[in-house]
């Protein structure tokens, strides 16, 4: 999984498959440590001592920051919202009761969602950003228009307090999983069968991410602005899209995180798959997966920032 910062999918997409299962090794990789501890065998040291290699690692799923008490310059909130359809009203009352600066929507459908004090900015289907602040200048960096290809990215620049910041809203190709399609019923030739038809839809995805990944970084390398990079990556902590879109940025949960980072809670197995980056001029000062409500498969982040001048 370290490899995926290195290896792209096109070249070997089973290192991005792993980072998938990451939860579930690291748990095994644990207990098989404590077995060796209490067995008192000498292996036991160079388990523990390997666990330091996952210490940065487990901090993109699980971390633990103490809460800050300094007043943030800014509040964004990231979310897919599946088409609102839970409800576009429970959306619009939850984000209103959250006053937020800037709004990043994925999976929006081109449905009409208003916010109070927000101005919408839409470039392309499916995702949409909100701002306080004036829009001066957008961009639609990846716009899916047929059927195998349902990605979408765009960027805004935006005047805050003098200062412009680029906005990446991002939502890559989605595996397209239904829950039966991953639902293991203890027969085994069927549960085989369902496991080789996710790696099908797994391995060529990546490799579309990979591409998806290569325009979004363009964007970032050549901003002459500090970005913002937010939304739904469909993809885990520790992957190839985690560790390439997030290069030179920071990841908000890990500088600022409490608790779990899970984010998309249509499964029972925990995955985060939601995020907002930032450069270094853009400070996190708080993260929160917000889990009391459920107006989505995904739940809200929010997280607040420090502009530094």
């Amino acid at each position: 999984m370290l490899l995926n910062a290195y290896v792209p999918p096109k070249v070997f997409p089973w290192f991005n498959l792993l980072s998938l299962a990451f939860p579930g090794l690291i748990i095994g990789h644990f207990l098989l440590s404590l077995f060796w501890v209490f067995s008192w065998k000498k292996r036991a040291i160079i388990f523990l001592v390997w666990s330091l290699a996952f210490v940065h690692p487990i901090k993109r799923w699980v971390n633990f920051s103490s809460e800050s008490k300094e007043i943030p310059d800014l509040k964004i909130i990231s979310l897919n919202v599946k088409g609102g359809g839970l409800g576009l009203k429970n959306i619009e009352e939850y984000i209103n009761s959250k006053n937020a600066d800037i709004v990043f929507l994925q999976e929006d459908a081109d449905k009409e969602i208003e916010f109070n004090n927000l101005q919408k900015s839409k470039n392309v289907s499916i995702v949409s950003l909100y701002s306080k602040y004036n829009v001066i200048n957008k961009k639609v960096l990846i716009s899916g228009n047929y059927e195998d290809f349902n990605s979408y990215a765009d960027l805004n620049d935006i005047e805050i307090k003098g200062n412009i910041y680029r906005f990446i809203n991002v939502y890559l190709q989605p595996f397209k999983f239904e829950k039966q399609m991953v639902k293991l019923d203890g027969n085994s030739d069927e549960d085989k069968e369902k496991l080789k038809n996710v790696v099908k839809k797994l391995i060529p995805t990546f490799k579309i991410h990979q591409e998806q990944v290569e325009i979004i970084r363009k964007a970032i390398d050549e901003s002459p602005y500090p970005i913002i990079l937010a939304g739904d990556f469909n993809a885990v902590p520790n992957s190839y899209e985690y560790y390439h879109l997030g290069k030179d940025l920071n990841d908000a949960f890990v500088e600022a995180g409490s608790g779990s980072s899970t984010s998309f809670h249509d499964y029972k197995f925990p995955l985060r798959i939601d995020y907002i980056f930032a450069s270094d001029l853009v400070r996190p000062i708080s993260y929160q997966v917000d889990r009391t409500v459920e107006i989505s498969d995904h739940f809200p982040v929010i997280a607040t920032f420090s502009i530094k001048k």
